[in-house]
C-alpha cells in the first residue's frame, strides 16, 4: 500500500479541493497515508476532458455521497513537481447527509479514505490548518472572524 500511496502522490497530478462549511465547521476527511493519519479537504485529480469544476463536485459525490454547487473558485497552487491545486467554494444542501465513500484509484484495495466529519477550527491541528490557509479559507465568510477572535494564541499572515 505504501508504495502505491508514493506513485499515486509523486504524479504531478492536477487536483481539485472542495472547501465546504456548516455551522462554522469545515467537511474534512481523515485518510491513511505514509502510514500516518491526516485531515484533508474532499477532492482529487482531475480527469481527461474534466474542468477543474467538474472534478471538484465529482470527488465530492464519490468520497463523500454529496452533491454540491461550486460557489467560487479559492486558489490556485503550483507545485515544485509541476503538478497544479485548485481550490473551490461548495456549497451543499442544509439537510445533507455525508458518507465514507472510496478512493476509486484504490478499489478492491485498503481504501485510504477512513472518515468523513465536520471539524472547528479548533479540532483541526495547526499543521493540517497550514494548508487550509493556502487553499484559500480566510476568503471563506466567517473564517477571519474566528481567526482573530484567536488574538495571539497563533501566528497568521497579516497580523
Amino acid at each position: 500500500m505504501e508504495e502505491k500511496n508514493e506513485e499515486y502522490y509523486n504524479k504531478g497530478r492536477t487536483r481539485s479541493v472542495a472547501i465546504i462549511i456548516r455551522d462554522e465547521k469545515i467537511l474534512m476527511e481523515k485518510v491513511h497515508f505514509f502510514e500516518r493519519d491526516f485531515c484533508t479537504l474532499p477532492g482529487g485529480g482531475i480527469e481527461k476532458g474534466e474542468t477543474p469544476e467538474q472534478a471538484v463536485l465529482r470527488e465530492l459525490k464519490e468520497e463523500t455521497g454529496l452533491d454540491g454547487k461550486v460557489i467560487r473558485p479559492l486558489a490556485v497552487q503550483y507545485k515544485d513537481d509541476g503538478g497544479t491545486d485548485y481550490s473551490f467554494e461548495v456549497e451543499i444542501s442544509s439537510d445533507a447527509v455525508t458518507v465514507t465513500g472510496c478512493d476509486p484509484e484504490y478499489e478492491g484495495e485498503d481504501n485510504p479514505l477512513k472518515e468523513v466529519l465536520w471539524m472547528s477550527l479548533d479540532e483541526i491541528s495547526e499543521k493540517d490548518r497550514a494548508f487550509l490557509w493556502s487553499y484559500g479559507l480566510m476568503q471563506v465568510d466567517g473564517f477571519f472572524k474566528i481567526i482573530k477572535e484567536w488574538d495571539n494564541e497563533i501566528s497568521y499572515p497579516g497580523s
